[in-house]
């Protein structure tokens, strides 16, 4: 990036903020079939907010936890904060109004979110640490993105429901599934460094069995979550087309095609969000 890129540009860039398309659309999916598509307004903008926030918080804080890690391995070297691009003050910032965001979003939403927030700020505080003690990091992460679609049900409820954990328990499994796959880039630096992994643990081989195994997990979790609210046709075909991504994302990857892991891991899955979404409006309005 040149060096008279504004510095809100920079940031967001190193948060990667378009990556908010991996927990939004399953949180926007769900919004429609738990109302029938009568969306209340004024509490989607809250609801946005507070995952705006939550998500890009938590990804800058992941880059100053990760600021020394980053700048050691050569694969990340680049980023922002390493490069020297951006200070870590900037990012401080950037985190702690996330972070405000999502607090007084979740106040205004009703007294459930709120009581909660102590629980959703431990989860996105404690995942930057845990590759360094535990090869289960992928799947923490999952459940961190998966406060999303949770969050989005218990805002417009306020209240508990047993089929919330299984869209809740499908994002976290498609999304430890993606980022195992994303983590076979630093198997042998992370094992240099003593990080944890799965692939650190286990070798790609195993690894991208277990990714497989995650994903197919995680798709028998959406058609299953489906079937609660008794969808037809539009979204079933969409967890058809998702599944076919999923297989050409895991075809696409193997010990001996390292150099297609970024589009596997980002660009498939960004697509994989969007679909759902789609698919889950069209049977909703259809």
């Amino acid at each position: 990036m040149r060096e008279g890129t504004p510095r809100l540009i920079r940031i967001s860039q190193a948060v990667m903020i378009q990556h908010t398309l991996f927990s939004l659309p399953f949180a926007a999916g769900a919004l429609l079939l738990e109302t029938g598509g009568i969306i209340p307004w004024a509490k989607v903008l809250l609801i946005f907010l507070a995952l705006f926030g939550a998500r890009n918080g938590a990804n800058a804080l992941n880059r100053l936890v990760d600021h020394h890690i980053d700048s050691r391995n050569e694969r990340t070297q680049g980023r922002d904060l390493p490069s020297g691009r951006l200070r870590r003050i900037d990012l401080w910032v950037f985190t702690l109004l996330c972070l405000l965001l999502l607090i007084i979003s979740a106040y205004l939403l009703n007294p459930l979110c709120f009581a909660l927030l102590p629980a959703a700020l431990a989860m996105i505080g404690i995942y930057s640490y845990t590759k360094r003690f535990t090869s289960l990091c992928h799947y923490i992460l999952g459940l961190t993105v998966a406060i999303a679609p949770m969050g989005t049900l218990l805002a417009l409820n306020g209240f508990f429901r047993c089929d919330y954990f299984l869209i809740a328990a499908a994002v976290a499994l498609w999304v430890a599934g993606f980022d195992i796959i994303y983590a076979c880039q630093d198997i042998e630096f992370d094992r240099r460094e003593g990080l944890h992994s799965i692939p650190a643990r286990f070798g790609m081989k195993r690894a991208l069995a277990i990714a497989a195994a995650s994903h197919t997990s995680a798709w028998v979790l959406f058609l299953w979550w489906g079937y609660t609210y008794d969808v037809g046709l539009w979204y079933y075909t969409g967890c058809m087309v998702i599944a076919l991504l999923l297989i050409v994302e895991h075809l696409l990857v193997a010990p001996q095609k390292m150099k297609h892991i970024i589009r596997a891991a980002y660009h498939i899955n960004e697509l994989v969000g969007v679909l759902f979404f789609l698919f889950t409006a069209a049977e909703v309005y259809i």
